[in-house]
């Protein structure tokens, strides 16, 4: 060995292991250098999201108190017709995304861990879409919410509806 690679190598000093790389480790440094500024960078953005969520979710949670007695005419309009018939499909769609939103969840997460498409949940949450008997056990296990318990809740909806009604 030359004493100058047995300097390099007693010394752990980055500048002095740099000279003995040939140029395609340089290469391979330089480039794993960029990766881990790329993570960090993601990493950061990734903070910055769920930090901005958590923000958009605590002044829901503040306002919800006066949302949910301002928004009680406003729901019974849209579940009910003008000839008074109340809309299964749409009052199990208010349901799903009152749980969903309660629970802090996006559309995104929730339709993954169903295994249905993400416009198709977002469809059934507006009552667009009727919901299958199979689609509503995994939206609701998704949500972490047995399917009786949720059907229970659409029945207590339906059920102030009427009486508005």
């Amino acid at each position: 060995m030359r004493s100058a690679e047995r300097s390099a190598v007693a010394v752990p000093d980055g500048k002095a292991m740099a000279k003995n790389l040939t140029p395609a480790q340089r290469r391979a440094v330089a480039f794993a250098q960029q990766q881990i500024l790329r993570a960090r960078a993601a990493k950061k953005a990734k903070d910055d999201r769920q930090a901005a969520l958590s923000r958009m979710w605590a002044n829901a949670d503040r306002e919800d108190g006066f949302a949910d007695k301002t928004n009680d005419a406003e729901r019974t309009r849209v579940v009910a017709s003008e000839d008074g018939q109340i809309s299964l499909r749409k009052v199990i769609g208010e349901v799903l995304r009152s749980l969903r939103t309660k629970d802090h969840k996006t559309l995104r997460e929730v339709s993954g861990k169903a295994g249905v498409s993400l416009g198709y949940l977002s469809e059934v949450e507006r009552g667009q879409k009727e919901a299958s008997s199979e689609l509503l056990v995994s939206i609701t296990q998704a949500l972490g919410v047995r399917l009786s318990d949720m059907l229970m809740m659409v029945a207590d909806r339906v059920r102030e509806v009427e009486a508005r009604n």
